[in-house]
Parts: structure tokens; sequence; C-alpha cells
């Protein structure tokens, strides 16, 4: 009898260990707050509002999985939002997200989160271009600090525009401050920096970036073709990839200005496939208004395969942009949710390597991927 009980105590341990992070997460919100309520975000909580739609169906195309670690897309739980524009600053966020300059499709009504958009820091956020669409609300702004406290949030969504390397690192601070993990979308560079990775490491927080990657776009396949390319023996002797778009994203970067971080996260993406250097010229080319959210890619590939015959590549691809990275994101939140449970602190080396362009440890996709799956499952810290 005794030999029956321990070995029955040793099976509930294994079982319990087996299953511990959905024993532990099993009906937990994801507390999360948004820096910048632009297309992203809409398509990110419309996303969610979708999936939540179709629970019972367990939909998955666009998701690593329903259940991730533990968490469906129905934890994600916004608690604040922050925004600079006077059509947005003050309203829900259910309705903040349809209002302009935002242009994304929409998929699906979405109810009322008794979250109000308060007005964040302006600092950089709003370059030349933007000013001259955009009316900066006259509201105060709010003390994102006692906000994220106040709120509990768990992790804040850096979506501010492109080029604002000063905000970006506000709401990272505020981050640190709060004890917050910081995501940060967009191309400046918090995670993959050295500097960034130690304090949020000294304060124990995870953090996780940078600039998202489209689940099927323009870096994604660009670097995937590089890597197919390298592996099949075929020399590449040079390449480019111009993007244009209609909405306030690519209106935004017309300001050169705010454009250097953007090129080097796309290009540093492609190039670190390949393990020579080639002439590459890689970036957002122009703003077409009647696009509106849809983005056109067009990708060139020139190289020698056997023989040093030549051969050449031509590649168009058209997507609806903020959607592109939505799921995406839902899988970075709830790797990134795993993190906090575990008490992981630093950079998150998988998670960003599968939906950034510029982790701090550049990966191919399906290095990047399995490395993804095997930190949710705990065989690996991050």
């Amino acid at each position: 009898m005794l030999g029956f009980n321990s070995i029955s105590i040793d099976f509930v341990k294994f079982i319990l260990k087996l299953y511990m992070i959905e024993i532990v997460t099993m009906g937990k919100k994801i507390n999360v707050a948004i820096a910048g309520v632009g297309n992203c975000a809409s398509a990110l909580i419309q996303g969610i509002q979708y999936y939540n739609s179709n629970s019972s169906q367990k939909d998955s195309i666009g998701l690593t999985s329903y259940n991730l670690g533990g968490y469906e897309p129905s934890d994600i739980n916004f608690v604040a939002a922050f925004d600079i524009a006077e059509t947005k600053v003050g309203k829900d966020l259910s309705e903040a997200i349809f209002s302009p300059p935002n242009n994304a499709l929409q998929i699906t009504d979405v109810p009322s989160f008794d979250v109000k958009v308060q007005k964040g820091n302006v600092l950089d956020g709003a370059g030349n271009h933007f000013s001259e669409i955009v009316k900066i609300a006259d509201s105060i702004e709010v003390d994102v600090q006692s906000v994220l406290k106040d709120t509990k949030a768990d992790i804040l969504i850096n979506y501010l525009p492109v080029g604002s390397r000063e905000g970006s690192r506000y709401y990272a601070d505020k981050c640190l401050e709060a004890g917050v993990c910081f995501i940060n979308a967009i191309p400046v560079f918090i995670s993959s920096d050295s500097k960034w990775q130690q304090k949020f490491t000294n304060k124990g927080l995870p953090c996780a970036g940078d600039d998202v990657m489209s689940q099927l776009g323009a870096t994604v396949v660009h670097k995937t073709l590089a890597k197919l390319w390298v592996d099949r023996g075929v020399a590449i002797d040079e390449t480019y990839q111009l993007n244009i778009g209609g909405d306030m994203d690519f209106y935004n970067m017309l300001d050169e200005d705010r454009l250097e971080d953007k090129r080097v996260s796309k290009t540093s993406a492609v190039q670190a496939m390949v393990p020579y250097d080639v002439p590459m010229r890689i970036g957002p080319s122009d703003y077409v208004n009647f696009l509106q959210n849809d983005k056109v890619c067009y990708i060139y590939m020139k190289g020698r395969f056997f023989g040093k015959v030549p051969l050449e590549l031509d590649l168009k691809l058209r997507v609806p942009d903020a959607y592109n990275s939505s799921g995406v994101m839902i899988d970075a939140i709830r790797g990134a949710k795993v993190a906090l449970d575990r008490g992981v602190s630093g950079p998150l080396e998988s998670i960003s390597a599968y939906c950034f362009k510029h982790p701090p440890v550049q990966m191919s996709y399906s290095s990047a991927k399995s490395n993804f799956i095997d930190f949710i499952a705990g065989k690996i810290e991050r």
C-alpha cells in the first residue's frame, strides 16, 4: 500500500508539472495597455474580438495556436490606452480605434471597453507630415506611470508612429518605473539595445521587440527567400524591397529623417540570412493615398546558380497592412505573459526573433518559430 501511495503521489506531481502553465494561468487575464491607438491597435483589438466571437470554433488561423501557454485570445484584456490625437483622446477605446485618421478595414463590431483613451506625452510623436493632418488634443498629459499601476497593467505595447525615438524611450522608462513588461512594435531599438536590456534585467522585467514582423509581409517573405537562395547554393548579387501604402504610417514616413531606424531594421533582417555582403536597398518608398491601409511590396533579387548562370526574381505582394501583424502580436502578448509568470527578465530572445524584425538575436523564420514554441513549452529559458 505504501508503494502504491508513493507511486500515486509521484504520478500526480508529474501530471501537475506537465500541465503547470495551464493550471497556473487558468482563468487569468493579461492586462494590456497601448501607446498609440492607430491602425495596428485597431486591427489587434478587432482581431481579438473576432476570435472571442468565434471561440466555440477554436479558429487558430493567423495564430501559432489558439491556446498558447495556457492563454487564449479572450484572456487579453485592455486596461489603458494613450494617444495624442484630438479625434481619439477622451473617447472609449472601442470608438477611438475607428476614429480618423485610422482607415483599417472593419471586420467586426467592438463593444465598449469602458477604457478612455488618455493623452500621452507628445515628445517626437508628431512629425511634420503627421501634424498636417492630426490635431493634437489640448487636454493635460496624464501620469503614465500612475495609470499603469492603477490599472494593474501587465504589458504595454508601443504602437507610436515610426521615428518616435524619444516617445518610445519615454514609455519604456514608464514601464520600468511601474513594473510593466514592454513590447516594442516599432523600429526604435529598445529590446535589441544592450543598455535597455540591462535596465529591464535589473528591474526583473521582460521586454520584447523591436519592430513587429507581419504574418506574411515584406520582411518575412524577403528574408525567407534570401535564406532559401543561400541554402540552395544560389549566389545573391543584389536585391531591393520597395514598399508603398496609403495609411498614416506611410504618410508619416514621408519625413525622411524618421526612416533611419526603419531601414536599418528591415535591412538587417534580410542581411542576417546571407553570410556575405550584398548590395541591397530596403524600406518604405512612397505614400499613395488611395491605397488606404493596403500595403504593396515589390521584391527584386538577382543572382547566379549552377555554372554562374544568372537568374532574377520579381515578386509583388499586396496585403491589408494592419491585420498582417495582429496575429503575431497576439502571440507576442501571450508569450510575454508566460515570461512574466515564470519571472523571466531582460530581452525575450525567442519571442523577439519570431515576432519582430530587429530582435536581440536574428534567426531564420523556421529556427525562430521552433525556439518560440520551445520557450512556451519550457524547454528553453528565453
